[in-house]
C-alpha cells in the first residue's frame, strides 16, 4: 500500500497545483483511516499541517480561495534549493566513513534528527529536525535496527559438514534409529521480572512486574537444556538450577532417553546427536565425551555425534523447532517460579504437532572438572574420516 500511494503521488505531482496536491494527500489520509495523517506525512514527506489544511478544504470547499492558488514556481524556495551543500553535508554526517569524513562530529554518537540538525546548524546551515527528517526520507533513508548476518570467518568445509550431517540424519532415520538435536537455551532469571512480548489482559490491567532485573538470590537463574527429536517432532527440556556443564547436558539426554526416547525407539541400537561446536556440548569438551561414554555404557547405544561448524549454531534444528516455540508460548508471562517455567515449557505445542515434556533438575553440577589424558584415552571413540574432530562415534566399552 505504501509504494502504491507514493507511486500515485509521484506520477500526478507534476500535473497538480498547490491546492490539488493538498486535496490529494488529504483524500489519501482520510482513506487510510486512523493514523492516516501520520502515515501520509511519513510516506510522502508532506507536513501534517498541509494535510490537515487539505482535510479542512475537503470538508468546507466553499472556503477555498482559488485566487490565492500559488502559481508554478511561486512561493518560498526550499532550503535545499538555496543551500547547495546541505544534502552533501547531511549524508556525510549519516555515513562519515563511506563519505570520506572520518572526523565527522557525529562519528561516535547516535544520529537522531535533533543531533543531525544541531550539527548542520553548527556548520552554517539553516535547518531543523523536521526538515532533516523530510530530507532523509527523500534520500531514501529510514530508521534501521542492527541485523545479525555476519557469522564471522567462514570455514572452508562448512557446507560439506552440513551435507555430512544431512546424509547421516537421513541414514539414521531410514533405519528407524533416533536422531536428536541438543543445545542449552538462554539462561533465564526466575521471579516476577518483565518477559518480552504481550498477551491479552483486561484493558488497563497489565501484570505488574519488578522495575529492575536484579537476581533474586533464593530463586536465581535456570539453564533450560533441550533435546529435540527430529523424527518424532517431540522435545524434552531439563530446567537446571545449577551450572550448565557437560555433565548436566548428558544428564538431560539421559532423562530424555529414559522418559521419551526408549519408548519411542524400543529397538534402537544407536543414537545420533547434532550439537553446536561450543558450550557444554562442545566438540573440544573432554567431559562431554567421558559423560557420553557413561551414557553409552548404560544404554547399550552407540552414540554418533556431529557438531555444527563454528558460527553456524542457528542452523541447529532445536533452535527453530523447539526453543523459538517455547519463547512464543511464554511471551509476556513473568517466569515467576520454577514450577511456572516447567509448566510453560511443557504446555508448548504447535500446529505441526510438536509435543514437549519438561522437568526440574536441582542436582549440583560443579564447574572446572578436569578430565585427564588417561581418562580420555579410555573413551571408546572412533573418529570419522571427514573432520573427526566434528564427527565421531562413542560405543559401549563392554562390546
Amino acid at each position: 500500500m505504501q509504494s502504491t500511494v507514493k507511486q500515485r503521488y509521484e506520477q500526478l505531482y507534476p500535473f497538480l497545483n498547490e491546492l490539488q496536491r493538498r486535496l490529494f494527500v488529504a483524500t489519501e489520509a482520510l482513506a487510510y483511516g486512523r493514523g492516516g495523517i501520520a502515515f501520509i506525512e511519513r510516506e510522502l514527506g508532506v507536513s501534517h499541517k498541509v494535510i490537515q489544511q487539505g482535510i479542512r478544504e475537503l470538508e468546507h470547499p466553499e472556503q477555498i480561495d482559488k485566487d490565492r492558488i500559488r502559481k508554478p514556481g511561486g512561493g518560498r524556495k526550499r532550503t535545499v534549493d538555496t543551500d547547495p551543500t546541505l544534502l552533501q553535508d547531511l549524508q556525510a554526517l549519516i555515513d562519515p566513513v563511506t563519505r570520506g569524513e572520518p572526523d565527522s562530529p557525529l562519528r561516535w554518537t547516535s544520529k537522531s534528527t535533533l543531533k543531525l540538525a544541531a550539527a548542520l546548524q553548527e556548520m552554517g546551515h539553516a535547518t531543523s529536525a523536521q526538515m532533516v527528517m523530510k530530507l532523509l526520507h527523500e534520500l531514501g533513508y529510514s530508521l534501521q535496527a542492527n541485523r545479525k548476518t555476519d557469522e564471522g570467518s567462514r570455514h572452508e568445509d562448512r557446507d560439506a559438514q552440513f551435507q555430512h550431517i544431512h546424509d547421516h540424519v537421513q541414514r539414521f532415520q531410514s533405519e528407524g534409529q533416533p536422531v536428536i538435536s541438543v543445545d542449552t537455551k538462554k539462561k533465564e532469571l526466575v521471579g516476577d521480572f518483565k518477559n518480552g512480548g504481550v498477551e491479552w489482559q483486561p484493558k488497563g490491567s497489565p501484570e505488574n512486574v519488578r522495575v529492575h532485573d536484579f537476581q533474586i538470590p533464593e530463586l536465581g537463574k535456570v539453564n533450560p537444556y533441550g533435546v529435540y527429536d527430529l523424527t518424532a517432532n517431540a522435545g524434552w527440556v531439563s530446567v537446571g538450577t545449577d551450572h550448565d556443564t557437560a555433565a548436566f547436558a548428558v544428564e538431560s539426554i539421559r532423562r530424555w532417553w529414559n522418559t521419551m526416547g526408549q519408548q519411542t525407539y524400543p529397538n534402537a541400537t544407536k543414537l545420533m546427536i547434532t550439537a553446536d561446536g561450543g558450550g557444554s556440548n562442545g566438540s573440544r569438551v573432554r567431559l562431554w565425551k567421558t559423560e557420553l561414554q557413561n551414557l553409552s555404557n548404560e544404554t547399550g547405544l552407540s552414540i554418533s555425534v556431529s557438531h555444527f561448524p563454528p558460527g553456524t549454531s542457528k542452523w541447529n534444528k532445536i533452535e527453530h523447532r523447539l526453543f523459538s516455540c517455547i519463547t512464543q508460548n511464554w511471551r509476556g508471562k513473568p517466569l515467576s517460579s520454577h514450577e511456572v517455567i516447567v509448566n510453560l515449557i511443557a504446555s508448548t505445542t504447535t500446529t505441526t504437532g510438536l509435543k514437549v515434556q519438561a522437568s526440574l533438575d536441582t542436582s549440583i553440577y560443579p564447574k572446572g572438572i578436569k578430565v585427564t589424558d588417561a581418562q580420555l584415552s579410555e573413551v571408546k571413540l572412533e573418529k570419522d574420516s571427514f573432520h573427526g574432530e566434528w564427527n565421531y562415534t562413542i560405543s559401549p566399552q563392554n562390546r
